[in-house]
């Protein structure tokens, strides 16, 4: 069914749309969120006198690359789901198998958009960084309602698309 299809196409467009302001915002006010990304890797405001504290980043230089590989991976998946949502676009009227190929960038642009949120946030920040035990700089909150919507697209997405009547 078109309405379908369009439906899809204009959901993966709302999250490239999502992923690539999350990234401007991040490029055009750079320090904001880089304080976070200070904070989470030097552990600074987790549970006083853990034992987890040998995994603490001190090092600018290192902020900085991590803060750059999360800006980095947002624009690639903004950039991807906008891919995919032109290839989706432009299949919208053709045969079902087709359009389930045109659904390759998209998926691939949802999967990136994932790992930035849930295994950078959740994972590396959230667990490895302890990033829960923070009342301040904690961004697990945010980062389940992106990875969430991200999931609900993809298993929307991920339904297979017959041909037209």
């Amino acid at each position: 069914m078109i309405t379908t299809r369009n439906a899809k196409t204009a959901m993966v467009l709302a999250l490239a749309a999502f992923a690539w302001l999350v990234a401007f915002n991040n490029v055009t006010d750079y320090g904001s969120n880089f304080a976070f990304v200070q904070h989470v890797l030097s552990m600074d405001t987790t549970f006083r006198g853990n034992a987890a504290m040998y995994r603490a980043i001190s090092n600018p230089a290192w902020w900085h690359a991590g803060y750059g590989a999360i800006i980095l991976g947002e624009a690639l998946s903004g950039a991807l789901l906008a891919l995919g949502a032109v290839s989706m676009w432009r299949a919208r009227r053709a045969a079902g198998s087709v359009f389930n190929s045109a659904k390759k960038w998209a998926i691939v642009g949802a999967t990136a958009g994932f790992l930035v949120w849930f295994f950078g946030f959740m994972v590396v920040g959230g667990e490895w960084f302890l990033m829960w035990q923070s009342k301040v700089w904690n961004g697990q909150e945010a980062a389940l309602r992106f990875y969430a919507a991200i999931l609900g697209v993809l298993v929307f997405l991920n339904q297979p698309d017959g041909d037209l009547g």
